[in-house]
C-alpha cells in the first residue's frame, strides 16, 4: 500500500487541518516536495513546518514505521536527510546514521480512498474507472488525451533519436530505417528492421538511378536471392547481387520471413520491390516531407509503384493475375503514423524546429481515427477518438496505464479515487 501513500501525499490527499507528529507537535505542508522514483528517500526537496521551524529536505514513505529497519535506512546516511517520516501506522521510533532521532507523522485519509483503491485492483473488466470517466467533462478528458499524445510521440521520437545518436546513419537513412519496419506492418516488423539497419546506404546511393540494381541489392541482402531458379527476372537480379556483392564487398544474411497469416500483398516480396521504389525516389521524398502539413500532399509522397515484374507476382517464380501493387488508404494512414509523425517530430525536436513538430500533430489529427479493441474499449466509456492524435493517445493509455494497473499515475484514476468532477 505505498504506493497509496505516495500518491495521497503528493495530490494532497490526506485530510486536512490538524497535521502533528506523534510527539503531537503541529505539521504544515507547504511542499510536499518531487517524487523520486529511483533509489533514495521517495520525496525531496520537501518543505515543511514542524512546529515553529521551517524544514526543507526530504520525506521518507513506508506502511509501517518498523519497515524503516526493515529496508536498512538506519545504516544507510542517504537517508539521514529525512525531515520527517511520513507512515500508515506508527510503531516504532527511527533514528539517523547518527543516532539522532527522526520526526514521525500517521498520514490520515479517508478510507473511502483506500476503498476504490483496493476496489480497482479486484475489478477484471476494462475501463476500471469506467463510471467515474463517464461524469467527466469534456475539457478534463481531452486535455488528458491531448498530454497522452504528445506522451506517446516522445516514446516513439526517443527509438529515433537513439538510431540518430548511437549509429552513423543520416536522417534519410533513418527515415527509410522508420519507413522499413512499419512496411513490416506487425509480424515482419522486427525483421524488416534488422535488414534495413545492415543495408549499405553510400553503396546504395551510387546506384540510385537504376531499380534493377536497387531490387538486386535489397532483396540479396535480404537473403531472397540464394537459391536456384528457372525465373529470368529473378536471374537477372541474382546475377547484378552477385556483382555488386563482389565489388562494394556484401554480406547476404537468411532473415526469418513470415508468409503465413499474411495477405499476398503484404508479402515481404512485394513490400521489398516497394521499398526499393521509395529508394529510387532519392531525396526527393524525405525533402518535401519535411515542407509540408497538408495529409493530401503526404499521400502523394507515400505513392508507390514497382518494377514491372511485381504488377503480375507476389512471390518469385510464381505469377499471378495483374495486379499494380500500390499502398492502400489504411495502410498508408498507418504509415503517416508510425513512420512520418513520429520522424517529422523527432527531427523537429532534434533541430529545435518548433514548426516541425506541430506539422506532426496536425497530421494526427487530420486522420481519422484507427479502429482496433483498444478504441471500442473506450467507446463503450462514452470516450470517442475524433481523429488519429486520440486513437493514440487510447492506445498509450490503455497499454501503458490500463493494462499495467497504474491507476495511480493515470488522470482518470485520480478523479475516481478523489471524487473530484473534472473541471470546465
Amino acid at each position: 500500500m505505498e504506493e497509496l501513500l505516495y500518491y495521497v501525499w503528493q495530490h494532497r490527499l490526506f485530510t486536512l487541518g490538524h497535521l502533528e507528529t506523534i510527539d503531537h507537535i503541529p505539521v504544515e505542508v507547504i511542499d510536499t516536495g518531487l517524487r523520486n522514483i529511483n533509489s533514495g528517500p521517495d520525496f525531496f526537496n520537501a518543505k515543511l513546518k514542524i512546529g515553529n521551524t521551517l524544514w526543507v529536505g526530504n520525506v521518507e514513505m513506508h506502511c509501517s514505521s518498523s519497515d524503516w529497519y526493515r529496508h536498512g535506512h538506519n545504516k544507510d546516511k542517504g537517508y539521514d536527510s529525512v525531515i520527517l517520516h511520513v507512515v500508515e501506522k506508527y510503531d516504532e521510533e527511527v533514528f539517523r546514521t547518527s543516532g539522532e532521532r527522526i520526526p514521525q507523522m500517521v498520514l490520515v485519509y479517508s478510507s473511502r480512498i483506500k476503498s476504490k483503491f483496493q476496489t480497482l485492483k479486484q475489478i477484471d473488466y476494462q475501463p476500471k474507472c469506467f463510471e467515474t470517466v463517464q461524469k467527466l467533462d469534456s475539457f478534463t478528458i481531452h486535455s488528458w488525451l491531448s498530454a497522452l499524445q504528445i506522451e506517446r510521440l516522445e516514446v516513439k521520437q526517443t527509438r529515433i533519436l537513439e538510431l540518430f545518436e548511437t549509429k552513423k546513419y543520416n536522417w534519410r537513412d533513418i527515415l527509410f530505417i522508420t519507413l522499413s519496419r512499419n512496411f513490416g506492418f506487425g509480424l515482419n516488423g522486427d525483421i524488416f528492421e534488422r535488414w534495413a539497419k545492415k543495408l549499405p546506404y553510400r553503396s546504395l546511393d551510387k546506384h540510385r538511378d537504376s531499380l534493377l540494381q536497387l531490387e538486386s541489392m535489397f532483396f540479396g541482402l535480404a537473403g531472397l536471392l540464394a537459391k536456384d531458379s528457372s525465373d529470368n527476372y529473378f536471374l537477372r537480379l541474382q546475377e547484378e547481387f552477385y556483382f555488386l556483392k563482389t565489388k562494394f564487398c556484401l554480406e547476404d544474411e537468411a532473415y526469418p520471413w513470415q508468409l503465413s497469416k499474411i495477405r499476398p500483398g503484404s508479402f515481404p516480396h512485394v513490400r521489398i520491390a516497394q521499398l526499393a521504389w521509395f529508394y529510387h525516389k532519392g531525396e526527393e521524398f524525405s525533402n518535401k516531407l519535411l515542407e509540408t502539413s497538408n495529409l493530401d500532399q503526404v499521400y502523394e509522397l507515400l505513392y508507390v509503384e514497382t518494377s514491372e515484374y511485381w504488377d503480375t507476382h507476389f512471390i518469385f517464380e510464381k505469377e499471378s493475375v495483374l495486379r499494380h501493387k500500390h499502398l492502400g488508404k489504411k495502410s498508408m494512414d498507418l504509415l503517416v503514423i508510425n513512420t512520418i509523425v513520429p520522424f517529422l517530430y523527432a527531427y523537429g525536436k532534434h533541430k529545435g524546429d518548433d514548426l516541425i513538430m506541430e506539422n506532426a500533430l496536425n497530421l494526427l489529427n487530420q486522420i481519422k481515427p484507427e479502429n482496433n479493441h483498444i478504441i471500442r474499449l473506450w467507446e463503450q466509456a462514452n470516450i470517442n477518438a475524433e481523429s488519429a492524435a486520440d486513437s493514440q493517445a487510447l492506445i498509450q493509455l490503455q497499454r501503458e496505464y490500463c493494462d499495467k494497473k497504474k491507476c495511480l499515475y493515470c488522470r482518470f484514476g485520480f478523479y475516481h479515487l478523489s471524487d473530484k468532477k473534472g473541471s470546465l
